[in-house]
């Protein structure tokens, strides 16, 4: 996001600097003429995950985390055994053996919450830096299309910008789809190989 927004001020600067002038201060109190309003959206970290470069690094993080959701899968398969063998114990048994048991789900189960916990978030770390990486390199492209076509502001509604709520919008005023196409046309990069997801990893590039 910060490549697009560097890039528009950069382009909005250049309109807007002042130039030396030597005319008297009552001239420079002219009102300026008003710039007719012409509105881009763009979900810019879905762009990023929908161009073929995104795809490619979200099927690399999911590669690199299926050891780690494996090991997870087990451990919860685990406690749920236990659970339901708590569950289903005979009632002779002793309260030392139940506690026992208990205290066994309970390690067991506060160990696949750290795991968990732990792989989700390096799992998030990753995928933040690999996308960040592509919504760098989209930024000229972004920057190149909304100056072509005649925009004057752009404004980003992908999930995680809070400040921004649409309530509707004009058709053809989302740009991401042409953004995620253009991208593609002039990165060279063709679309990966299509793949299983798994289902956590799976869920996450469809959020993205």
């Amino acid at each position: 996001v910060s490549a697009v927004g560097a890039g528009l001020l950069t382009v909005a600067g250049m309109a807007q600097a002042p130039t030396p002038t030597t005319k008297p201060a009552a001239a420079a109190a002219v009102a300026p003429q008003a710039v007719p309003a012409k509105i881009a959206l763009i979900a810019y970290e879905q762009v990023a995950a929908a161009t073929n470069e995104g795809q490619r690094a979200i099927q690399e993080i999911q590669k690199k985390y299926a050891p780690q959701k494996s090991k997870i899968d087990s451990e919860s398969a685990e406690v749920d055994s236990l659970k339901k063998q708590m569950q289903s114990a005979p009632s002779t048994l002793s309260d030392e053996e139940r506690a026992s048991r208990l205290r066994t789900i309970d390690t067991k189960e506060k160990q696949l919450q750290r795991d968990a916990e732990d792989a989700q978030t390096a799992y998030n770390a990753d995928m933040q830096e690999s996308l960040g990486k592509v919504m760098q390199k989209i930024g000229p492209t972004v920057v190149k299309y909304v100056q072509d076509n005649g925009y004057t502001l752009l404004l980003d509604i992908g999930q995680q910008q809070g400040g921004v709520t649409v309530m509707w919008a004009a058709q053809g005023t989302d740009i991401s789809q042409a953004i995620v196409n253009a991208y593609n046309t002039s990165s060279g990069v063709a679309p990966p190989v299509p793949s299983a997801p798994t289902p956590a990893a799976g869920a996450r590039a469809c959020r993205a």
